[in-house]
């Protein structure tokens, strides 16, 4: 059975396209089966068109509580059938209304290591105190997102990134996203091995 797999992005979407170019590649045993974004305009979009993959923006309506977004943003998700959903540069913290219909299912990329720099900015955060204290690593971390713990749940890989003396944010910046594209098709690809064990697809009738 193919794995199958929906994104969510909220810009950019480089992560986004480091998982459809391994999925082409055959690096990736899965197949990304949509992309939902909580911006009409974001990139990630084009992205998804580019390769194929339908696309659509589930944006918060004004008068809608955290809540009853998730549950509407949860129904479009599900009607993909999706086995892992990936937050890959996804800028909204989710509520219980949505991570409870995606038991062990919804994964995080964070640019950071466990337990270090959690919620936005940790690049910048983690460049600041190599500044202010000499911190010489950083990293990158994909998890699993249990509940609304903000970068918390079980660890699948993480890689430590390190901090050269004269690194710029700019150049930090680029070797944590080349890390992050590195890490989140591997730990997918290590994902995608373990639901294919155990959801052999079935054998056609001889």
């Amino acid at each position: 059975m193919t794995t199958r797999i929906v994104v969510l992005a909220s810009g950019n979407g480089s992560n986004l396209q480091a998982l459809l170019d391994a999925s082409a590649d055959g690096r990736l045993n899965a197949r990304i089966v949509a992309v939902v974004s909580n911006n009409a305009e974001a990139f990630a979009h084009s992205r998804a068109a580019n390769s194929g993959v339908p696309s659509l923006s589930v944006t918060k309506l004004p008068d809608e509580t955290r809540e009853q977004y998730d549950t509407r943003l949860g129904e479009a998700v599900a009607a993909f059938q999706p086995h892992f959903v990936v937050l890959a540069g996804w800028m909204r913290i989710l509520t219980m209304s949505f991570l409870s219909a995606f038991p062990n299912q919804v994964i995080n990329l964070h640019p950071a290591l466990p337990g270090e720099f959690p919620g936005t900015h940790a690049i910048e955060r983690a460049h600041a105190e190599h500044q202010q204290s000499g911190l010489t690593r950083t990293g990158v971390m994909v998890h699993y997102v249990p509940d609304e713990r903000v970068d918390e749940g079980d660890v699948i890989a993480s890689v430590e990134v390190p901090i050269a003396p004269l690194d710029s944010l700019k150049t930090l910046e680029a070797r944590v996203h080349a890390a992050e594209h590195t890490l989140l098709v591997q730990a997918m690809q290590q994902l995608a091995q373990a639901h294919d064990r155990n959801h052999p697809a079935p054998k056609p009738n001889q």
